[in-house]
């Protein structure tokens, strides 16, 4: 009986070992730069979802720490510091690094895009992310679909734009992504601004008017109180996605339950923050207007027309000087050809009662 007890207190022992060795090997502390407040709807609170998520899913053995913009680096130049590993990952959109890479906007949002089954249909079952993938891994970089967004709306302007898109020749504006080369075709002069720089701009009069996103962000920032004429539809922006990009030496060196951890959760972020603003904008767009005085405007069909053939022509113009571009955009539109079919064969219009 002696000998059976030491032998099993012996194996215990042996099997307790591994087991309290790997549970040391698995406490990991990663830094991440968020380009959106913590308190922002969707695009910040999202970040501070995930990491919890990544926390309880760990059983708090490998926390990501989410820093406000600005804290470790600036909003907008994650992608440099992600890629020197300045910081482990960053809470941010690939439409922020279109100044290295025009064609990066493809995998936020694209103009006249797809809604959100389509879009996520090019990204994970086409060749979209597939050819992020490989830009990023050439800089170092890997990332993952973090949250994505509804519709958005086009325009925060002071005042009513009775002359319609013409008449937006010579303005300053905010605006994001393949969008704004589509405004600056209508002669508008752009520039891109983290979400916390864009009021003082606006209120200072370095532009006399923005875009940025939907009502409940849009009325956090308090655009509201100074343009209260606000422009639908999100024609720039159907859908968007955000990612979580990270130092890809960094990634790898993770233990691979914590990498699929990661996966997981950025993915289940995805749907829960689209859900989120589909659930919540409509009462704030109703509040935009009883609470705030917002009038809500449309862009004419003559209008949507003009910013059409923009994007077209833009579309033309960036694929002709730029090769990474014409791949990304070639296939983008061959996808959307592929589903054209079905799509249509889906499509309702909002009623049929008369």
């Amino acid at each position: 009986m002696r000998l059976k007890a030491l032998v099993a207190l012996t194996c215990a022992s042996i099997v307790a070992i591994p087991a309290t060795a790997s549970f040391a090997q698995k406490r990991v502390k990663w830094k991440m730069q968020s380009a959106f407040g913590s308190s922002l709807p969707h695009l910040g609170t999202s970040g501070v979802r995930f990491s919890k998520n990544i926390a309880e899913l760990s059983d708090d053995k490998f926390k990501i720490k989410f820093h406000e913009p600005g804290a470790l680096v600036p909003a907008l130049e994650c992608f440099d510091a992600a890629a020197k590993g300045s910081v482990d990952a960053c809470w941010t959109t690939p439409g922020y690094h279109a100044g290295k890479f025009p064609a990066a906007s493809f995998f936020t949002a694209v103009p006249f895009g797809p809604g959100f089954g389509e879009y996520l249909a090019w990204k994970w079952f086409g060749n979209g992310n597939k050819i992020r993938d490989e830009l990023y891994a050439k800089n170092g970089l890997k990332g993952f679909d973090s949250f994505c967004i509804g519709p958005e709306t086009s325009g925060w302007f002071k005042t009513e734009i009775k002359g319609g898109i013409d008449s937006l020749k010579g303005i300053k504006m905010r605006f994001f992504g393949l969008g704004a080369k589509v405004m600056q075709k209508m002669g508008v002069s752009t520039q891109l601004l983290a979400g916390a720089d864009i009021y003082p701009a606006l209120e200072k009069g370095v532009i006399d008017a923005t875009e940025f996103s939907m009502p409940t962000i849009d009325i956090k920032l308090g655009f509201y109180q100074i343009a209260k004429n606000n422009y639908f539809p999100g024609w720039h922006q159907q859908v968007s996605c955000s990612e979580i990009l990270m130092n890809k030496k960094g990634f790898e060196a993770l233990p691979k339950n914590y990498q699929k951890m990661v996966e997981i959760a950025a993915g289940e972020s995805v749907a829960y923050t689209y859900a989120e603003t589909e659930a919540k904008n409509p009462q704030a767009m109703l509040d935009m207007g009883e609470k705030y005085g917002v009038i809500t405007r449309r862009w004419s069909d003559a209008d949507l027309a003009k910013l059409e053939q923009g994007w077209l022509d833009v579309l033309k113009e960036e694929s002709a000087k730029d090769p990474l571009f014409k791949k990304v955009a070639e296939d983008f539109l061959s996808f959307r050809k592929t589903y054209r079919k079905w799509g249509d064969a889906q499509r309702l219009k909002s009623t049929y009662l008369k």
